[in-house]
């Protein structure tokens, strides 16, 4: 009887995923708004948020990058670029003489080149592939590649400075600030960065919190955007979601060829990523710790947006008065599962952007190539985002 009803619960869930796979969905409350244009002003300031792009191709034909190019261009010197982490697959820039080295190399300069003279601030993140996969030997990796990207791109940010957990505040224009937290030190294994020795204001794990919320106070009244690599709330496999394909071949996880049919068994992995979960999961106990440290501060701001990658996929949530945005699709995608508390996913390379206006408004839009040209598709999610009060006077201009 277990095994018919499993069986009729992977079948229902095949057929489901068939027919929905790679649909973009919104929520039922947010459907109207599609309709609605932004004002016919220039945004004041405007964000790109893009992860994971480290998996790019080389080739000079790399959609998300080209598209990213079209929209440097457009933008000038009134935008900003966050780069969300994982920035080279899939463990970061090795040390000189490691066989990945040239290849890893080759990917980030890719980026950089792409970035090179555009006049706006770029800002770059740490994800656990630029950890060494969370591996304890990942703290030399990390400092490795934001030596390099010092070196090759000087006017670039690598945030937080040294491997640090932050945060850190960056003021991108009157009354907008970009606040940075480096997530992976929390969940990570071997050594990592504390205190004045390492240039870190942070003695321990739960400072951080603390000093976030001294500065969302600081900067009361303003427009704030919060930066890390890792989501606070995910339909996707680190927030606990799995495939019928995963069920049953769940070596997949591992390695995309890996089709050994394990029914039953294979079912054991699922459950187990979403109840105990590896280190990059939320159900993971460190990464749990983390996040509800993080919801219990951001949910104090109501307004505020906080910006992730992890998942190669574009998702939106609107949770107790704050923005959570996934935008992990810069060079990959990954399953992820329509509804529960998303009001837009999609599982499609690009990324969003966030556009400020004078008058207060607040826009999020979606950004996927068309073509390996970096022709932009018809956006399948635009929308004005609630906030809680208008902005000051003369701000984000």
């Amino acid at each position: 009887m277990l095994c018919a009803l499993l069986a009729a619960w992977l079948a229902y869930r095949f057929v489901q995923e068939r027919r929905l796979r790679r649909r973009p969905y919104i929520a039922p409350a947010w459907r109207q708004q599609q309709s609605a244009s932004p004002p016919d002003t220039a945004p004041a300031h405007r964000i790109c948020l893009v992860g994971d792009l480290g998996a790019v191709a080389t080739d000079g034909r790399d959609p998300v990058l080209n598209l990213l190019r079209r929209w440097l261009q457009e933008v000038g010197a009134s935008g900003t670029v966050v780069l969300l982490g994982d920035n080279v697959y899939p463990v970061g820039l090795p040390p000189m003489g490691h066989p990945r080295r040239e290849d890893a190399e080759h990917r980030l300069n890719i980026q950089l080149e792409v970035l090179r003279g555009f006049a706006g601030p770029v800002v770059f993140l740490s994800g656990n592939h630029d950890w060494n996969k969370g591996r304890p030997d990942g703290y030399e990796y990390l400092r490795a590649q934001e030596a390099y990207v010092r070196q090759h791109l000087p006017q670039a940010l690598y945030l937080p400075e040294n491997g640090c957990p932050g945060p850190v505040a960056l003021p991108l224009a009157n009354g907008l600030v970009l606040l940075v937290l480096n997530t992976q030190w929390w969940v990570q294994r071997g050594p990592r960065p504390f205190g004045p020795a390492h240039g870190c204001a942070a003695t321990d794990t739960k400072q951080p919190f603390t000093q976030l919320a001294d500065m969302l106070a600081q900067y009361h009244g303003q427009r704030i955007v919060v930066a890390g690599h890792h989501p606070l709330y995910s339909n996707a496999m680190h927030g606990g979601k799995f495939t019928v394909k995963q069920h049953v071949f769940p070596l997949t996880a591992a390695h995309k060829r890996a089709y050994v049919p394990l029914p039953l068994i294979g079912s054991l992995f699922p459950f187990y990523r979403r109840l105990v979960g590896a280190a990059e999961d939320m159900a993971h106990p460190p990464y749990r710790r983390m996040r509800r440290r993080l919801l219990d501060v951001l949910r104090q701001v109501p307004g505020i947006v906080y910006a992730a990658g992890h998942d190669h996929n574009l998702q939106y949530f609107l949770r107790r008065g704050v923005h959570y945005i996934v935008s992990g699709a810069g060079s990959k995608t990954s399953f992820v599962q329509a509804g529960g508390k998303a009001a837009f996913v999609h599982e499609h390379k690009g990324f969003f952007t966030l556009d400020y206006y004078a008058d207060g408004q607040l826009w999020l839009h979606t950004w996927e190539p068309a073509d390996t040209e970096g022709t932009r598709a018809a956006p399948v999610f635009s929308s004005a985002l609630p906030v809680t009060a208008p902005a000051p006077a003369g701000s984000v201009g």
